[in-house]
């Protein structure tokens, strides 16, 4: 279980004002949940995901991960305690084969089979990518892929993707929207937790949070928040129609 209690998280701007990011938020994420985290643009959603992960340090407020307080806890540790994230911007390893970056993050030496496995339910051919260098050579969206497979390999108790969708194309969107849906039928106490906007990732919520900024400005299940946040819920789950928008200003 993750707890968020009365997050705050500013900022300095030029004018030496504080900006307030996260403002008093707080947040409950049961295991084997899925859970999507949605909003406006400059809401405060990635910053949320990055205090979570340990890549900011919040101004106030408290994150206890299974009773442990990780508030003051560095990015390894709170990894240790089985904590995944997706950077929203991938980062490149120029010499770091797609294998061995796998095997990093399993902790232990894979297997051809079991690379294979890990790049083929983010719709990436092993033969094409294993040896392959993680650097400027791939694209943005088989950058993405390949962390979102890292993540998998780490096997995470609570795993974070920030728009996990970005760069990558229809046909691999559909396999990863699978694997996704697959990870939470397992039901094995593993949590997600997604930000996105995209309209299929959404409906495959538990719990859908809405954040505008800074705070939760709703929440609550898919078929309380999809009426709420203009989506015809039918619309959604048959991938051949078109989306049906109320008001979409504030999401």
């Amino acid at each position: 279980m993750l707890e968020i209690k009365n997050l705050c998280f500013s900022v300095e701007d030029a004018a030496k004002r504080n900006l307030d990011i996260i403002n008093d938020l707080s947040l409950t994420i049961d295991d084997d949940k899925f859970v999507v985290i949605t909003g406006p643009n400059g809401g405060g959603k990635s910053t949320l995901a990055k205090l979570i992960m340990g890549v900011e340090k919040p101004t106030s407020g408290q994150i206890i991960f299974n009773g442990v307080d990780i508030t003051d806890m560095p990015i390894n540790e709170r990894a240790k305690l089985g904590i995944g994230y997706g950077f929203q911007q991938p980062a490149r390893f120029k010499g770091m084969t797609v294998r061995k970056l796998l095997s990093i993050a399993a902790k232990k030496k894979l297997p051809a089979c079991e690379c294979n496995d890990y790049l083929s339910r983010v719709g990436l051919c092993s033969s094409e990518y294993l040896h392959r260098e993680v650097d400027k050579s791939l694209s943005g969206g088989e950058l993405k892929r390949i962390e979102i497979a890292t993540i998998l390999a780490a096997d995470p108790k609570l795993a974070i993707y920030d728009e996990p969708e970005a760069g990558i194309d229809l046909w691999s969107f559909d396999r990863l929207t699978e694997t996704f849906r697959q990870i939470h039928d397992a039901k094995d106490g593993h949590s997600i937790v997604i930000i996105s906007h995209q309209e299929r990732i959404i409906d495959l919520a538990d719990e859908i949070v809405l954040i505008r900024a800074g705070k939760v400005a709703d929440s609550g299940s898919r078929d309380e928040m999809l009426p709420k946040l203009g989506y015809n819920r039918r619309t959604v789950t048959n991938p051949k129609c078109v989306m049906i928008p109320r008001d979409r200003s504030d999401c």
